[in-house]
């Protein structure tokens, strides 16, 4: 077990990382926010979704949903129609336009993330994609996806050297 300095110094960084989630919200387009990012990746990665699903995989109220949707929908990146299953639930799905706006945000956070990481190797790469992954599953008791823009570059086909090609769910995750 690691001593206590070292969990000081832990949080230290944690706090410091603050910094780099301000950058990759500087990239973001004009009316696309983090929880926007958010959304169209999980869309993306699960395909057509109901709000209530979408609700539960960000770990907020359905209220901060429905503001949420109703302004992608405005946007035209997504479409919302009613679920067959229950009239009342709506189902979500991610339209041309989202998708477009979710490659965008997957260039603009790959072109920063290898610049500031051009002097890093493959294989430091490599390990901090592993660590932060094995960080954030000792902390995840749900299953659930986090939410943020370093889901954005998870959707369903990332290239060969994606840096988040090894954090994609099989289809036998979705719900």
């Amino acid at each position: 077990m690691a001593e206590r300095a070292q969990y000081e110094e832990l949080v230290r960084q944690f706090s410091a990382f603050g910094l780099v989630k301000r950058e990759l919200g500087r990239i973001l387009p004009d009316g696309c926010s983090h929880a926007s990012a958010a959304v169209l990746a999980l869309l993306s990665r699960y395909g057509d979704i109901r709000m209530g699903k979408l609700a539960e995989l960000l770990a907020v109220d359905m209220s901060v949903i429905s503001r949420q949707v109703a302004h992608m929908a405005a946007q035209g990146w997504i479409d919302r129609s009613p679920d067959p299953a229950d009239r009342r639930s709506r189902i979500l799905r991610l339209t041309p336009e989202g998708r477009d706006q979710l490659d965008e945000l997957s260039e603009r956070t790959t072109r920063l993330l290898a610049d500031r990481l051009s002097d890093w190797t493959d294989d430091e790469v490599g390990r901090l994609i592993g660590l932060m992954a094995r960080l954030r599953s000792s902390f995840d008791s749900t299953g659930c996806e986090p939410a943020g823009l370093t889901a954005v570059t998870a959707h369903r086909t990332p290239s060969p050297s994606h840096p988040y090609a090894s954090d994609r769910r099989t289809d036998e995750g979705r719900p």
